[in-house]
């Protein structure tokens, strides 16, 4: 994905980060709006950034409320989200109420990028569904429900492959624990019902599953399935 033209929104309100990341950025051509604040970032918006970098932390708003506030306004943006280093409660929080990802301070820019074109990339996928989803030697066809390794048919149980195709839907994004179960389960259910199906669909995907390369465990978060490159 080419990253010219692009607008990244950058809201932080540590001048250094905000430094790094417009050096970061612009290497890789993409062009930077940065904002210190909530305030400056909603006004920013008006500019039509193609994703946004939002720090939780802000002097004069809430880093949730303003992501809630972004979210309302443009349902499809991309939102990475900077987070502390340990704030799980925080990193759930942003996923639930629609980022797409999370870095956590300090960060790698290599890693930043892969989070943002994973994020880009999804946004493309969601108004343009591919029918055959293909990372490494797993390839599931959503429309005709035919799950291969390799050259290998994987017989999957229908919540099997509901919970696989939502990770296929999302791919390279966070789903949470509490958006698996509420897309899952009509009723309130236990995570460990969670733990069990994502163990038995590894066992059927994954050649080590005990080191699974596709389906990856976010610690106390929740799931990702890799994003092809």
């Amino acid at each position: 994905m080419s990253a010219g033209g692009l607008k990244i929104l950058v809201v932080d309100d540590e001048p250094p980060i905000r430094k790094l990341l417009r050096m970061g950025l612009t290497s890789q051509g993409y062009q930077v709006l940065d904002a210190p604040n909530g305030k400056v970032a909603l006004e920013l918006l008006a500019r039509e950034p193609d994703l946004v970098i939002l720090d939780l932390g802000l002097p004069d708003v809430d880093g949730l409320d303003l992501l809630r506030r972004i979210r309302h306004r443009e349902e499809s943006l991309p939102i990475v989200v900077l987070s502390s280093r340990g704030d799980e409660a925080g990193k759930v929080a942003a996923l639930d109420l629609g980022a797409d990802d999370y870095v956590t301070k300090p960060f790698g820019m290599d890693e930043l990028f892969a989070r943002m074109r994973a994020a880009l990339r999804h946004q493309l996928q969601v108004h343009g569904e591919r029918p055959v989803f293909q990372v490494g030697d797993l390839s599931v066809d959503l429309v005709r429900r035919i799950v291969k390794l390799g050259d290998n048919e994987v017989k999957l149980s229908p919540k099997e492959f509901e919970l696989l195709r939502l990770l296929v839907q999302n791919a390279g994004k966070v789903l949470t624990h509490r958006f698996l179960l509420q897309e899952l389960w009509d009723e309130p259910t236990d995570t460990q019902y969670l733990r069990v199906y994502v163990r038995q669909l590894r066992r059927k995907i994954e050649k080590d599953p005990e080191r699974p390369q596709y389906l990856l465990t976010e610690t106390g978060i929740g799931y990702r399935l890799r994003s092809p490159e």
